[in-house]
């Protein structure tokens, strides 16, 4: 994909598993000159345009969409669904609180679009168990709450100053790039990890539990073809459901056994499991499919390779 203008994008959360692996996918499109990467805390080894950045401040945030002039921001900063639970007020008040910082600069700056990753711990257990596009949502955490506040803010600016916000409801990424990040879904990122270094693997859900799932390089390509898809074919301006496959842990490990047939696996459910049931088993993504040709490529078992063949790169370790 070649962008067929120029462009100067801003990632906010450029440390986090997404963000890690969106940025270099970005620099490749646009070039390393057009994408500044921006989180916390500066990374060992930064690349290219690095800021540091604590978007609570709103002043800091103006500040650099002024110095690079911005066109567009990608948001991707936010405390996941298992640490909100530990601090559910001070998740809510980072969560919205950036995203209002980046609304009102946007806005202020002439920013032309927005991505705000959403996630499918909007749904809660009141769901059906394939989430319809506009399933009503009453979400279990203080995470899922806050993703569907920021959609219900999407809405509204979009609508009452024509901002181009555009969103995905995330599955669960699954990338071998960065470890897991806090999230429910991430058991399956942490598998593939213990069972390259040939370690056991104590499951926090218990063995049936069928969650949407997404590899990572699916996700990257979803993100992108929504940003670049021509405004006029954009006809949710809340969230998009987005799919890739859905397992169970039971299913990851069997895909994992036919490729390192020592693996182990135990199961030990704790307060994520419960998280886990208000969220709905598949996604109906029918609407990204016929707006902007949403298509996913990896299944479990193309994924599980690739994961397995990466982290064995990383480890340092022959097949």
């Amino acid at each position: 994909m070649i962008a067929m203008k120029s462009e100067c994008i801003l990632v906010i959360g450029a440390n986090g598993q997404i963000g890690s692996v969106l940025v270099e996918y970005l620099k490749e499109i646009y070039g390393v000159q057009n994408v500044v990467a921006s989180d916390l805390r500066m990374p060992d080894f930064p690349h290219g345009i690095f800021e540091k950045l604590d978007a609570t401040d709103a002043n800091a945030l103006a500040s650099i969409v002024r110095k690079y002039k911005v066109t567009q921001i990608y948001h991707l900063a936010a405390i996941l669904s298992a640490k909100g639970e530990q601090e559910p007020l001070k998740t809510w008040q980072i969560n919205m609180q950036t995203y209002f910082n980046v609304l009102e600069v946007a806005r202020e700056n002439g920013v032309s679009k927005i991505f705000y990753p959403s996630s499918i711990a909007v749904f809660g257990e009141n769901v059906d168990e394939k989430a319809e596009q506009f399933s009503y949502l009453d979400p279990a955490t203080v995470y899922g709450i806050s993703k569907a506040a920021g959609e219900n803010w999407s809405n509204y600016y979009f609508k009452r100053y024509g901002l181009d916000i555009r969103s995905l409801r995330y599955p669960g990424i699954i990338g071998y790039q960065s470890m897991p990040g806090g999230g429910t879904t991430d058991y399956a990122v942490d598998i593939y990890h213990k069972a390259v270094k040939g370690e056991d693997f104590e499951c926090f859900l218990a063995e049936n539990t069928r969650l949407p799932m997404i590899y990572i390089s699916d996700a990257m390509d979803a993100t992108v073809r929504l940003m670049e898809a021509p405004a006029e074919k954009i006809s949710v301006r809340t969230s998009y459901n987005l799919a890739g496959m859905s397992f169970s842990p039971k299913e990851v490990a069997a895909s994992i056994l036919k490729i390192i047939p020592d693996f182990k696996i135990t199961y030990k459910p704790d307060f994520r499991q419960q998280i886990a049931e208000s969220w709905p088993g598949e996604i109906d993504d029918s609407k990204a499919r016929k707006d902007w040709g949403w298509r996913p490529t990896y299944s479990l078992d193309k994924m599980t390779e690739e994961m397995i063949s990466e982290l064995r790169k990383k480890y340092q370790l022959v097949n």
